[in-house]
């Protein structure tokens, strides 16, 4: 097996060999539950052409996963005792666990969804105590002692009293126990839409327990989930975080429908690049068909999903997350820092180029030898470079879509630039990166370039 860790700088995980490890994730909760190996290997297979790293699924699932079989009729637990797990229904999960190793997929493994743990809401039904948790951890710790996985407690549910704290401390501890201290341990919170309940912290920051914090931002189009991760960034002792549950795509805004209608692939870019560029390491996708592995026979699904798995696996959002890491992966990985300030305060044409769901921020280089900005809306703005390095800056739209990017070409270093984008609308994005021209850094992304005519424009400022 790999090993990961956590990089020198406590922002990043790592390989032990200190490369980095970029976590790309999805979610596929049901797929231990729901899938026949057929369908999980169509499924990997696909994800790996689509260059995700991580998959995030559970042991003991939401959708009544102790007491509905899974595919070949198999429960996970005797007697409904976490301490008596079914050796039939795990020989399923080592096979998906096979299947990803060989493809080189790693796995996010809740051990249960959260509704198994003390009082709260779900079908459950709640059948831990310390004791089992612990030995139902053990268990799984020993099994998978040598799998490239990371453990992830807490399954979408908070944390309410002294009893689920002992639980989950419990079922940790078992983890650990069992593997040898060989993964790396975090909790994935209840979603919502106020600050502090959608952090991975009922378990405070210092807290040993969890090795990086994982936020849960939820299925809502408006939440300021830059905010969020940036909260967590700014906290010490210093700790890696992502979202590991965004809005997913053709997810119902806001839970309604009607209201609201569905998410599109550009609601999910805004949220990937808000994040990443707010501080967080890595980034997990969703889509509402996939994660439940909604197929015919299964009535009208969880909260209406428009399409079946294995059509939803090709939508455009989850073929647009390569871009994102390709974009990443072009330039120094491990050093990126988040950094506003390569947004001016006083622009030209507006006060800001876009708040609330036309939102940009930045980041860059810690050395300032690059830097790039996200738009959400493709609007004028005013870049200021003083914290990037170099007597000249070499420009790059790229194109979030498509992952191509366009050759601005290089210009002497100025205190702003006025930068008009491409294809200026509202329900566009793009990323706007600036190098250091001394540093001759490829294309941005796969290196594919785009010779469009509309190219936008960028105008030194004196002032």
């Amino acid at each position: 097996m790999q090993k990961l860790k956590i990089s020198s700088n406590r922002r990043f995980l790592v390989y032990e060999d200190g490369s980095p490890f970029y976590w790309f994730g999805d979610t596929v909760w049901e797929l231990f539950h729901r899938s026949t190996r057929e369908d999980a290997e169509r499924y990997l297979e696909k994800r790996n052409v689509q260059r995700f790293s991580i998959i995030q699924a559970v042991v003991l699932a939401e959708e009544n996963g102790i007491r509905t079989p899974n595919r070949y009729g198999q429960l996970p637990l005797i007697d409904e005792n976490p301490a008596k797990p079914n050796e039939e229904y795990f020989q399923h999960i080592d096979w998906i666990l096979q299947k990803a190793g060989s493809l080189g997929l790693w796995f996010g493994i809740l051990p249960t969804w959260g509704d198994k743990v003390g009082h709260t809401h779900g079908a459950g039904p709640a059948v831990f105590t310390p004791q089992n948790a612990w030995e139902y951890g053990h268990f799984l710790g020993s099994r998978y002692r040598e799998a490239n996985l990371v453990w992830i407690l807490g399954g979408d549910r908070t944390v309410d009293d002294t009893e689920q704290f002992e639980i989950w401390r419990a079922l940790a501890a078992g983890l650990k126990n069992g593997d040898g201290g060989n993964h790396l341990l975090t909790f994935h919170p209840r979603g919502g839409d106020d600050l502090v309940s959608t952090s991975s912290l009922p378990f405070p920051n210092s807290d040993p327990l969890l090795d990086f914090n994982m936020r849960q931002n939820g299925h809502f189009d408006t939440t300021k989930t830059w905010a969020r991760i940036s909260a967590d960034y700014a906290q010490t002792p210093i700790k890696p975080v992502l979202d590991g549950e965004p809005l997913y795509e053709d997810h119902p805004i806001c839970f309604r429908s009607v209201d609201h209608g569905y998410s599109n692939a550009h609601d999910i870019r805004r949220f990937l690049y808000w994040d990443l560029f707010a501080g967080a390491f890595g980034h997990t996708y969703g889509h509402h068909s996939v994660w439940q592995m909604h197929e015919p026979g299964r009535g009208e699904g969880v909260n209406l999903p428009i399409s079946f798995w294995y059509d939803a696996v090709e939508s455009p959002g989850a073929n647009q997350v390569r871009h994102a890491r390709a974009l990443l992966e072009s330039r120094p990985f491990l050093t990126r820092i988040p950094d506003n300030s390569l947004i001016s305060a006083t622009c030209v044409r507006s006060a800001v180029p876009g708040a609330g769901s036309k939102y940009s921020n930045a980041t860059r280089n810690d050395d300032g030898s690059y830097g790039m900005v996200y738009l959400a809306a493709s609007r004028p703005f005013v870049l200021d470079p003083a914290k990037l390095s170099g007597d000249g800056f070499q420009f790059w739209w790229f194109d979030p879509r498509n992952g191509r990017s366009i050759d601005l070409g290089s210009l002497p270093r100025a205190r702003r630039f006025e930068i008009i984008p491409p294809s200026v609308g509202e329900n566009l994005d793009w990323v706007l990166v600036c190098d250091d021209a001394g540093k001759e850094y490829l294309p941005p992304g796969t290196g594919e370039t785009d010779d469009r005519t509309d190219r936008g424009g960028i105008k030194p400022l004196s002032d």
